[in-house]
């Protein structure tokens, strides 16, 4: 499938995920949602090797033999995003009622794990790790999406999550330093326009004092 201009930065499939309502590499005045459409959630997820090509290919030409299939998808994914955010935001937190419901959320999908689980090797020598549910072809879409936020809960990463210093982003990702020091989503672009920010205070102090 094409490429799409999409920016992963999280080091987190699940983080990426949430990411995805601000997705573009291209940072403007506006967000553009990654998902505005069920089109454009396939690229995502085949963009972020959740999905191999083949089967990208066939979860699109079945969205047009199902509209109302892939459209119900497209709302569940958008929700689960919401719910996985606000389990990002709160970091380590001890858990609360929302804590709760995004455990739910999760469960609830994980529930859905009855399938065949491979890995595929890519034409540029890469692996993707697919999963196909046994009954609705949409069911398990989110499957990876799900196993990748499970895996930071059972191995304690949410005190590792961070929100982008810039207090316009909304980005999330998880710090992999070894002190923990990691501040901006992008140095290309947050970190960049904090440091000339920085550095316009300080012409301005500069040019004060003489």
């Amino acid at each position: 499938m094409p490429d799409e201009p999409f920016v992963f930065i999280a080091e987190r499939l699940w983080l990426d995920f949430v990411n995805s309502d601000d997705a573009t590499r291209h940072r403007g005045a506006e967000r553009v949602d990654a998902f505005h459409s069920f089109d454009s959630f396939i690229r995502w997820m085949s963009a972020v090797r959740a999905l191999d090509d083949d089967r990208a290919t066939a979860m699109l030409r079945r969205a047009q033999q199902q509209p109302t299939g892939a459209s119900a998808t497209l709302h569940e994914a958008r929700r689960i995003r919401n719910t996985l955010r606000v389990l990002a935001e709160r970091g380590g937190a001890p858990p609360d009622r929302a804590a709760q419901t995004a455990i739910g959320e999760i469960n609830r999908i994980l529930g859905r794990s009855a399938g065949s689980r491979s890995i595929e090797p890519g034409p540029d020598g890469s692996f993707t790790r697919s999963f196909v549910t046994v009954g609705d072809v949409f069911a398990g879409l989110l499957i990876p999406i799900i196993e990748s936020a499970a895996d930071a809960l059972v191995s304690g990463e949410l005190v590792r999550v961070r929100r982008c210093a810039d207090p316009r982003c909304r980005r999330l990702f998880f710090d992999s330093t070894r002190n923990g020091t990691r501040r901006w989503c992008e140095m290309a672009t947050c970190g960049n326009r904090a440091k000339a920010a920085r550095h316009r205070r300080k012409e301005k102090l500069t040019t004060g004092t003489t």
